[in-house]
């Protein structure tokens, strides 16, 4: 009976210090009755330090999950595991979620700082008037090469992507949407397309370059490109300002037939359980001082013109990542193909890089 008295004192008193020890643990972060928001981004997509300033001023806690695709993020949200108040998807998937009712109708009566964003990038086809998303980056997709192998008169086109002395020699991107999507723009088709016989006459030229073709990979792409291990790669032009920065010797343009240009947009998704937390981060980030803070530490640029203003000349006059009008009109945006093509440009992909091996 006293062994048993005694078990259960040293379950009690365990139990006791660690009740104790997280609120320790929670007075020393700042934390104590803290509302919690939960966030679902991309990986490596916001300053960190714009984060700790936002709990700074809204106290919340803020947990941070990162995603690979608009795929994968579409799937989790979908299956509502997680009650997510944000997440930051792109155009062509928030086409979708809206028609999947995944996320909230915007009440623009509790968004402040939406007139900082240049109009350009509102009342988009994917989501008129902004109903359900607000503008958070833009950018391209495009092609990086190291000067060092390779001239700029050599590498304007994607066709240049098929020259012979570049066996072994290129990264991919690894996505569906943009690898068939360079062999399409290479014929002068749509990135869009539901054509049959133009995906194929896509993937029978794409096949035509495996030889050039080292590998195929994610965010890994910015460390090799920036150690050299490789002479040009496939990526979004976000990816390249952070390749340029480690190397000087990379550089990065966009294709002359045409190329993606993209738009990831902040929603609300029909999980989230701290809307007025939501909105509140919505208006930090349209605050013009954390966009341009954001922006320069992301590398992609950003549609928020007051933060422009900001921004060093360097940045915002480089024309690799704020593309004039006119070449802009050359750039295609992602449609949502539905789930019957989406699924036939994924099978392609995957049949591509079987056919590498």
């Amino acid at each position: 009976m006293k062994r048993l008295q005694s078990l259960i004192i040293g379950i009690l008193a365990i139990i006791l210090i660690l009740i104790f020890g997280v609120r320790q643990l929670e007075k020393a972060t700042g934390m104590v009755g803290a509302q919690v928001l939960n966030v679902y981004n991309w990986g490596d997509y916001i300053d960190p330090d714009l984060l700790k300033k936002f709990e700074d001023e809204y106290g919340y806690k803020v947990n941070y999950d990162t995603f690979d695709s608009n795929e994968a993020m579409f799937t989790k949200i979908r299956q509502g595991g997680t009650a997510y108040d944000i997440s930051i998807p792109s155009e062509y998937m928030i086409q979708k979620m809206i028609e999947e009712n995944l996320v909230i109708e915007l009440d623009h009566s509790k968004i402040q700082g939406l007139d900082n964003i240049d109009p350009r990038f509102l009342d988009l086809s994917f989501d008129p008037n902004n109903a359900y998303s607000i503008p958070y980056f833009w950018g391209t997709l495009g092609i990086v090469y190291n000067d060092k192998v390779i001239s700029e008169e050599e590498i304007s086109s994607w066709d240049d992507l098929w020259r012979p002395e570049l066996k072994d020699n290129i990264m991919l991107i690894d996505g569906a949407r943009e690898v068939i999507g360079l062999g399409l723009n290479s014929l002068g088709y749509s990135l869009n397309s539901k054509n049959d016989t133009e995906l194929e006459e896509a993937v029978e030229k794409l096949r035509k370059m495996t030889p050039n073709i080292k590998a195929i990979v994610a965010d890994e792409i910015k460390m090799y490109m920036a150690n050299e291990e490789s002479a040009v790669a496939v990526t979004f032009s976000g990816e390249a300002a952070d390749m340029m920065w480690e190397n000087e010797h990379i550089h990065y343009v966009i294709p002359e037939e045409g190329s993606n240009l993209w738009f990831d947009n902040i929603v609300i998704p029909k999980t989230a359980t701290n809307i007025d937390g939501a909105y509140d981060f919505i208006n930090f980030m349209l605050e013009p001082e954390n966009a341009a803070q954001n922006a320069e530490y992301i590398g992609y640029s950003t549609p928020n013109e007051k933060a422009l203003e900001i921004l060093p000349a360097e940045i915002t006059e480089d024309e690799q990542f704020y593309p004039s009008d006119e070449l802009v009109s050359h750039l295609e945006v992602y449609e949502d193909l539905g789930q019957e093509y989406l699924s036939i440009y994924n099978d392609l992909f995957l049949e591509l890089k079987m056919y590498r091996k």
